[in-house]
C-alpha cells in the first residue's frame, strides 16, 4: 500500500555518494580474492607433500621463482629465509595450511606445541578487513553523507558487517587444524587459510552488493517504503504553504511595481485590451460559436457546474449554519 502511495523517482543525489563508496569496497573485497592478491602457498606452487623435507621444498620453490617469467633470476627472498626453519615439523606446515605464511613467519611467540597462540596473532590481521568493512558501511549509511534514506539501513548494515566477522571468526577457531594430517595427496589438502580468504571477499562483496540494491529500490520507492509519520508529512505541508506564500509574496510585489510604473502600467492595460480585442474576435466566429455550444450541450453539465460554483462561494463568503443558529 505505501509503494503504491508513492510513485516511483529518481534516485537521489545524496544517495549516489552511498552507491559509490559500496561499489569501491566490493571492489577491493572482489580484488582480494584474486590469485594476484593472495599470499603464495609454497606446497601448492611446487606440488609438494606436508612430508617433503625441508631442503627439498625450497629447493623446489627457488628454481620455479627462477624459472618464472620476469623473475631476474630471484630465488629465495628474505621471508622464505625466515619462514624455511618454521616448517621443521609436520604440525607446523598443517597450522601453516590453517593461518597462512605471514603468521608463522613473523609471530615471535606462537609455539606448534601451543596451537592456540597462533589464533591469538592471526585475530588483529583477520579482523582488520572487517573493520574497514565496517567503516565503509558506516560512511554509505551515514545521515551527513547519504541522507537519511541511507541512514534508516545504518543497522541492518552494521549487523550484516558484523555477522560476516564473527562467522570468519567462529570457523577459525572451530576449524581442526590437524585436519590435513589424513590427507595423502596435495590434491586432498584443505587450504583453509586460502579457502577463507576467498570467502571473506566473496561475503564483503555480496553484502555491500545485497546493501547497494535496497539502497537503491527504497530510494526510488520501488520496494522497501514506508509511510510518512504524521510529523512528517505535517513538515511536508509547511514546507510547500510556505514555497507558495514565498511566490505569492513575489508575485505581490511584482505586480505593485508594475502598478506603480505609469510605462508599466500603461503596457500592462494596453496589453488587456489587445487582448480583449482578439478574444472577442474569436468569440464571434461562427465556427467557435457552434463549436463553445456543442461542447457546452454534450459535455458540460451546466446545472452542475452553477451548483458548484454555488458551493464554492458559499463556503468563502457564507456563514456555517451552527453559527447562524448561536447568533440567533
Amino acid at each position: 500500500t505505501s509503494t503504491q502511495a508513492l510513485p516511483i523517482q529518481p534516485l537521489p543525489r545524496p544517495l549516489h555518494h552511498s552507491l559509490n563508496i559500496l561499489f569501491f569496497s566490493a571492489l577491493l573485497a572482489f580484488l582480494s580474492t584474486l590469485p594476484l592478491f593472495t599470499p603464495e602457498n609454497i606446497f601448492s606452487r611446487t606440488s609438494s607433500r606436508l612430508q617433503t623435507p625441508n631442503d627439498v621444498l625450497f629447493t623446489r620453490l627457488a628454481s620455479i621463482r627462477r624459472q618464472q617469467p620476469g623473475g631476474g633470476g630471484v630465488g629465495l627472498t628474505e621471508e622464505d629465509n625466515k619462514l624455511r626453519p618454521k616448517l621443521a615439523s609436520l604440525d607446523s606446515r598443517l597450522l601453516y595450511l590453517t593461518y597462512g605464511p605471514d603468521v608463522l613467519t613473523h609471530c615471535a611467540f606462537c609455539s606448534p606445541d601451543e596451537p592456540s597462540t597462533y589464533l591469538y596473532y592471526a585475530l588483529p590481521s583477520l579482523l582488520l578487513p572487517h573493520l574497514l568493512h565496517l567503516f565503509a558501511l558506516g560512511l554509505a549509511t551515514s545521515n551527513a553523507i547519504a541522507g537519511k534514506a541511507a541512514n534508516r539501513w545504518r543497522t541492518t548494515a552494521a549487523m550484516a558487517g558484523l555477522v560476516v566477522a564473527v562467522v570468519e571468526c567462529y570457523s577459525l577457531a572451530a576449524y581442526d587444524w590437524k585436519a590435513n594430517a589424513r590427507a595423502l595427496r596435495p590434491e586432498e589438502y584443505v587450504l583453509f587459510f586460502w579457502r577463507m580468504r576467498t570467502v571473506r571477499g566473496s561475503a564483503i562483496c555480496l553484502a555491500d552488493i545485497l546493501l547497494a540494491a535496497i539502497l537503491y529500490l527504497s530510494g526510488t520507492n520501488r520496494m522497501f517504503v514506508t509511510p510518512l509519520t504524521s510529523a512528517e508529512r505535517m513538515e511536508v505541508a509547511l514546507r510547500l504553504l510556505e514555497q507558495a506564500r514565498g511566490k505569492l509574496n513575489a508575485v505581490g510585489i511584482l505586480r505593485n511595481a508594475v502598478v506603480r510604473d505609469e510605462g508599466l502600467r500603461r503596457r500592462t492595460d494596453a496589453y488587456w485590451v489587445n487582448e480583449g480585442k482578439i478574444m472577442g474576435e474569436v468569440m464571434d466566429e461562427r465556427e467557435v460559436i457552434e463549436g463553445v455550444r456543442s461542447a457546452l450541450s454534450s459535455r458540460v453539465q451546466m446545472a452542475r457546474v452553477e451548483e458548484d460554483a454555488r458551493r464554492f462561494a458559499e463556503g468563502i463568503t457564507g456563514w456555517p449554519d451552527h453559527e447562524v443558529h448561536v447568533a440567533e
